[in-house]
């Protein structure tokens, strides 16, 4: 028998060793909360839990629904291990003391804009002057649409800011609330296509670079990165393997999501999902991975404008080392 056959085989058997002997002990058990209703920015995280990529690592996987308590505290306060959320929001929570790690990013580009009905004949910032803005009623709003309007020459201070809460574009449209709305395309955009609204679509991240965040991105906190580290790596290693298997499979990871969420729209989803993977097919071998200059840009523009009141450390914001390890394993 050749060298090289034997050290195959040994490899073979330490491996059928190491995966019984993982199945003999007890899953980790490991909680994620979302940050909205599940939509398809959630997919990959139903696609690992349902193609066992998650039980595939020794992990057994709780999805939270969002509640009262949002994803960010939970994860800070250990009432769950990995959140989902987005960089403005670690951003201006690690301002204020709060251990968040972004660990992945779910898109490389920022897939948010400002959408209005053509009928309202708005084709650029210029244009919203005069306008009814219509949102949730946060700072940020007012500081992004503000920065997009001055990139322009716009003036913001004619714009009428209408709290509408959680009502979505298609609704706002059709009951006349709203000139204008921040949208992400992948869900509220491909809805109001659905609905036959006919729309303009302007991208936050064409009027000003450090409006190209990353936003959804999945979250840890310090204390879970410092103790169980591990736990981490295969928890991303899996979720990786969940998203990349959504952009390669669009119809089969949408049925998945309807599976676990059956309330929401199939046409919806199906189509939304083809949308997340057009945009991503060509990110997919760098998935989740994230730059330092994309943090920097935006925390030194939060600070600028006060959403945060104190610099951060941007390569303590986030991190690529799960997703790196996950990959040399």
């Amino acid at each position: 028998m050749s060298r090289g056959l034997s050290v195959l085989i040994l490899t073979a058997v330490l491996v059928a060793f190491n995966v019984g002997a993982l199945a003999d002990d007890a899953p980790d058990a490991v909680r994620i909360a979302l940050d909205w209703t599940p939509n398809t920015n959630h997919t990959g995280i139903f696609v690992a839990l349902d193609l066992g990529f998650f039980a595939d690592e020794g992990l057994d996987v709780t999805v939270l629904q969002p509640g009262p308590t949002a994803s960010i505290p939970l994860v800070a306060s250990g009432r769950a291990e990995f959140g989902v959320s987005v960089q403005e929001y670690v951003t201006m929570n690690r301002a204020q003391g709060v251990p968040v790690v972004s660990i992945a990013t779910l898109f490389q580009h920022n897939t948010s804009g400002f959408a209005a009905p053509r009928s309202a004949g708005i084709s650029s910032p210029v244009d919203f002057e005069h306008r009814r803005y219509a949102g949730w009623g946060s700072d940020l709003e007012t500081v992004t649409i503000r920065t997009v309007m001055e990139s322009v020459g716009a003036d913001f201070s004619t714009v009428e800011m209408v709290n509408i809460g959680t009502m979505d574009f298609a609704t706002a449209v059709r009951r006349d609330f709203a000139d204008f709305m921040w949208i992400f395309y992948g869900w509220q955009g491909i809805h109001a296509q659905l609905e036959d609204i006919d729309f303009v679509y302007l991208p936050v991240a064409d009027f000003d670079d450090a409006l190209e965040y990353y936003t959804p991105l999945i979250i840890s906190s310090e204390a879970m990165i410092a103790e169980n580290p591990d736990i981490v790596t295969r928890f991303a290693r899996a979720l990786r393997l969940g998203y990349v298997h959504a952009i390669l499979k669009p119809d089969e990871a949408a049925d998945i999501l309807l599976k676990y969420a059956p309330e929401l729209d199939p046409d919806l989803v199906h189509a939304s999902q083809q949308w997340i993977a057009e945009q991503t097919l060509d990110e997919i071998d760098g998935w989740g991975l994230q730059e330092e200059r994309v943090w920097a840009a935006f925390a030194d523009w939060a600070l600028v404008n006060a959403l945060i009141d104190r610099p951060i450390d941007p390569t303590a914001a986030f991190t690529n080392r799960f997703l790196e390890e996950g990959e040399s394993e």
